[in-house]
């Protein structure tokens, strides 16, 4: 073969590899390319970024540049997983481990190659891989969500569908009035808290997708709280519970989502009632400047301070016992949040456990 042949064989060499590298530097995959005694030979910027590398990698074994971990943290054998991969392997589980052990959940690819061109070409192996860290987050909520929802689901309908039973059985047998309507009464309690779920689910849906819009009105609050006193009484006198109202006088008209006030005022109640054995709820209003200060102050359990960082977090439910024997989503907290950054409310939350709790959250007047 002519000098002159060997010459446009390297040049169209070196013009293919610069092809290449144009190639896979434009994904946004990160991409590494390995010889057969697994140095580095060929990678693009978004691996760079992914590994977290200022430095070149070309010559670098990659057991060097790149540490995984499976689910168990378990560090895998990664010299062994590459040089015996025959055909394509992926996986959605695996961890990458920084220095300083922070991770990121990947999804990695791992190929066996050729790196070169014709039947001399360099055998070698490919990885490609992305972060996917928000990914599997939003499949955690997702699993989450679905455990949470079946399981709350699960005790009311079939509470609610032996108290019907039995009321059936009961008219049926002996018309006895009493236990059918005590057997009612709790059916109707178990949908009403289905009810309340589904509220709640179509809410965070909405929120969710952005799908929530502010209609502003004019707001009496000194009505508002009277219409909540009064539909919440029945509630608190079962539980042998005080329930009043501290309301400013000068209070004056708030322009503001009379709906998700409403709503994000009754989430704060009903959790109050729920874990109040004892005592007195007070729902109170004053005036803030270019605004109004809510309140809702109970008696009950309190909230530990470690809870008090996650109360506001989606499916979160406290491990203290005396929480856990209530119904509850976790939802809750977590809708009033997204309604308040709606209409620019702040909240506010004060709590010691075994004396009581109270929410505050300040409405500004919208325009």
């Amino acid at each position: 073969m002519s000098k002159s042949s060997d010459l446009l064989n390297t040049k169209n060499a070196e013009l293919e590899r610069e092809r290449l590298t144009s190639l896979i530097n434009s994904m946004a995959d990160g991409v590494i390319a390995l010889d057969k005694q697994l140095s580095i030979v060929l990678y693009n910027g978004a691996a760079l970024n992914i590994l977290d590398v200022n430095s070149t990698m070309t010559g670098k074994k990659i057991t060097n540049i790149l540490k995984l971990i499976d689910k168990n943290n378990q560090e895998i054998e990664l010299s062994a997983l590459i040089t015996e991969t025959k055909t394509q392997i992926t996986s959605r589980d695996w961890r990458l481990r920084y220095p300083d052990d922070s991770t990121m959940n990947l999804y990695i690819s791992i190929a066996p190659v050729k790196l070169g061109y014709g039947q001399a070409g360099m055998q070698g192996y490919v990885l490609l891989f992305r972060d996917i860290t928000h990914e599997k987050s939003l499949e955690e909520e997702r699993d989450e969500f679905i455990s949470v929802v079946s399981h709350e689901l699960r005790t009311p309908i079939a509470i609610a569908e032996g108290n019907i039973g039995n009321a059936e059985f009961i008219l049926d047998k002996s018309k006895e009035t009493k236990q059918i309507k005590d057997a009612l009464v709790q059916a109707h309690e178990q949908i009403n808290f289905l009810a309340g779920l589904i509220n709640d689910l179509a809410t965070l849906s909405r929120a969710e997708r952005g799908k929530l819009a502010v209609e502003i009105e004019a707001i009496n609050a000194h009505d508002l709280l009277e219409e909540l006193e009064k539909a919440y009484l029945p509630d608190a006198f079962k539980k042998q519970l005080q329930l009043k109202t501290d309301i400013d006088p000068t209070l004056e008209l708030l322009q503001s989502s009379r709906l998700y006030v409403r709503e994000i005022l009754q989430n704060f109640i009903t959790n109050a009632i729920k874990y109040t054995e004892s005592g007195t709820i007070t729902i109170s209003a004053d005036t803030r400047e270019n605004g109004i200060a809510f309140g809702v102050s109970d008696t009950g359990i309190g909230i530990s301070k470690v809870d008090q960082e996650k109360v506001f977090d989606k499916f979160f439910r406290s491990g203290d016992f005396r929480t856990r024997q209530s119904n509850g989503t976790g939802l809750g907290l977590y809708v009033t949040l997204k309604l308040a950054r709606l209409i620019h409310a702040e909240i506010d939350l004060k709590s010691e456990l075994n004396k009581g709790s109270t929410f505050t959250i300040y409405i500004p007047n919208l325009q």
